[in-house]
């Protein structure tokens, strides 16, 4: 558009130009001139209005534009009034396009950066989200940890008897806290009936498990790698579960919920240590009491 009002312009001055040499210039060419040169003058100050709209630097471009724009205004005056100068106000008409071409490229330079400025917002909008929903998991799952401790030292403090007899150890597997007992407490080798003094230490871990409101238990029987091979009993899968049913049985029999319990046989398949040792082997002839977690206390921590 402004190119365009210039392009008017020159036209307007060089017509005038000749006329005025030539000495036949009418009254209506004349007024009709001098409206078109306004009319080109009002296109001139539109377009220097836009550029008023542009930012800081954009904004001085657009005043040596302006600059230059009434440069060439009076070199136009000067033209129609003398019918000369006319390579000055076209050298003045280039230098404006060149202008107009720098400003076009400094918008589309300005353009790029604002466009690169909007994704980097975006981005870092990203992470502020991932790093508050990360934030989230952490104090969740910092929440459960500080349940689950508080709950390990309640147990610890009531079953503290079995604890500092040897009878019974209490310690996390997996985010599950596990009462743990020796199959040799419990039961006799190859066996799957409980012993007088196994019953006793379940009568204690029941009468704690009782006070555990809105927990599911489940009971798992492991045994070390010596086979048992037995028409009752073919593999230890068959071993560990029963034993882990008697113990359900026993727990029941002391007044806990049979709907909070359930029972699972591993056989030699999750061991606690090597099957190499004795005391590896010794280790691995258990009985396991697992609190199930809640959904709040199995979030896991991110990385």
């Amino acid at each position: 558009m402004h190119e365009h009002a210039f392009m008017q312009v020159r036209s307007i001055l060089i017509v005038s130009a000749v006329v005025a040499l030539s000495g036949c210039v009418s009254s209506g060419k004349y007024d009709e001139a001098v409206r078109d040169a306004t009319s080109a003058r009002a296109d001139r100050d539109r377009v220097a209005t836009e550029r008023k709209e542009l930012d800081a630097r954009v904004a001085r471009l657009s005043d040596e534009l302006h600059v230059l724009t009434e440069r060439a205004a009076e070199r136009d005056a000067a033209l129609v009034s003398a019918g000369k100068r006319g390579d000055d106000l076209q050298k003045s008409l280039d230098e404006a396009t060149t202008m107009n071409e720098q400003l076009r490229a400094e918008l589309a330079r300005l353009g790029k950066d604002a466009d690169r400025l909007l994704k980097e917002k975006g981005a870092l909008a990203s992470s502020l989200t991932e790093a508050r929903a990360r934030l989230d998991e952490l104090r969740r799952a910092q929440s459960a940890a500080e349940a689950r401790a508080k709950l390990y030292q309640e147990l610890a403090l009531k079953l503290k008897k079995m604890l500092d007899a040897g009878d019974l150890t209490i310690t996390l597997r997996d985010g599950r806290m596990v009462l743990l007992l020796p199959n040799d407490v419990l039961f006799d080798t190859g066996r799957t009936e409980i012993k007088p003094a196994g019953k006793a230490a379940l009568e204690q871990v029941a009468a704690v498990m009782k006070t555990i409101g809105g927990r599911d238990f489940q009971v798992a029987g492991h045994t070390d790698t010596v086979p048992i091979a037995t028409a009752r009993f073919p593999s230890n899968w068959e071993l560990s579960t029963a034993r882990a049913l008697a113990v359900v049985h026993v727990l029941v029999a002391q007044g806990v919920r049979p709907e909070v319990l359930s029972a699972a046989g591993y056989g030699e398949f999750d061991p606690v240590a090597s099957n190499d040792t004795n005391d590896g082997k010794r280790k691995n002839r258990r009985t396991e009491i697992s609190l199930v977690p809640n959904i709040d206390e199995m979030v896991a921590v991110p990385r």
